[in-house]
């Protein structure tokens, strides 16, 4: 398969997995497995961190007018300013988790079998969590205090400490857990995703810049391309979808996709190689 047909396919992975709690790193990892995608040497796991970027860009389009309006009133609309401060405590976490684990996390468990755990594992909680009666008090997102968003964040470390657990899962159950409704936890796991995603984005890129190559840089770009339009149709279908349903669902599909992905290795259908 051609090299540019790989990228589209894996583009659309993202772009649909992104925002779903279902892991887009997890659906990669296998799917680039499945394809026996091949990156360039020096730059293996590069591909799959940066085309994020695409799925960055479609929340900036699709809250465009939202961020110019905030931009406007940050200096004097306090709810604007604490759900910004919210998101920036929210950020913190990952980041220093990322910083000093990525390496070695990416080195370690980027395989198949350790995404099919996390998503059972994580399919599990997700089923119990929607089962759990609670209160939400926690109604716009200029209401979130800092201290929710620091501990959103802080639940959010489990996406980049196992792989395949899903950093929108954990960012909008652990916000659900915290006291914000299905909506906003929602919307707020959007947010969170510009400074936390395109962080890691940016910061991949320019670290491997060297030896992505023409080849490697056209696939990305390519790849970019088509998880932004994926995305951004993802992202309108799901708040529709979290104003009327639960996650039960991805739950259970979460757990059903672990299973089969358990079986494809146990076959020799997928190889439980490291992906980098």
């Amino acid at each position: 398969m051609a090299d540019w047909l790989q990228a589209v396919i894996l583009g659309i992975v993202e772009g649909l997995t992104e925002f779903l709690p279902v892991s887009s790193t997890g659906h990669l990892i296998v799917a680039s497995d499945l394809l026996r995608f091949q990156e360039p040497a020096g730059a293996e796991g590069t591909f799959e961190i940066i085309i994020q970027g695409g799925a960055i860009l479609a929340v900036l389009v699709y809250y465009f007018r939202d961020l110019v309006r905030q931009a406007g009133a940050i200096r004097t609309d306090p709810g604007v300013r604490s759900m910004w401060l919210a998101v920036i405590a929210a950020s913190i976490p990952a980041v220093v988790v990322g910083f000093v684990l990525g390496d070695f996390i990416k080195a370690r468990l980027f395989t198949p079998t350790v995404v099919a755990w996390a998503l059972i594992v994580g399919g599990v909680l997700m089923y119990l969590i929607e089962l759990r009666p609670r209160r939400a008090d926690t109604h716009t997102l200029e209401t979130i205090k800092v201290r929710q968003g620091f501990l959103v964040g802080v639940i959010q470390c489990l996406a980049i400490l196992w792989p395949g657990f899903s950093r929108s899962a954990s960012s909008i159950l652990g916000g659900m857990f915290l006291g914000l409704d299905r909506p906003t936890a929602t919307k707020f796991s959007f947010y969170l995703s510009i400074p936390t995603l395109g962080g890691a984005t940016l910061y991949d890129l320019l670290k491997h810049l060297d030896v992505l190559g023409g080849a490697g840089l056209t696939n990305i770009l390519i790849g970019s391309a088509v998880s932004f339009v994926t995305a951004y149709l993802v992202i309108g279908w799901l708040l529709r979808y979290v104003s009327k349903n639960d996650f039960r669902g991805f739950a259970i599909y979460r757990v059903i996709a672990g299973v089969v992905i358990l079986a494809l290795v146990s076959t020799g259908v997928i190889q439980n190689a490291v992906r980098v």
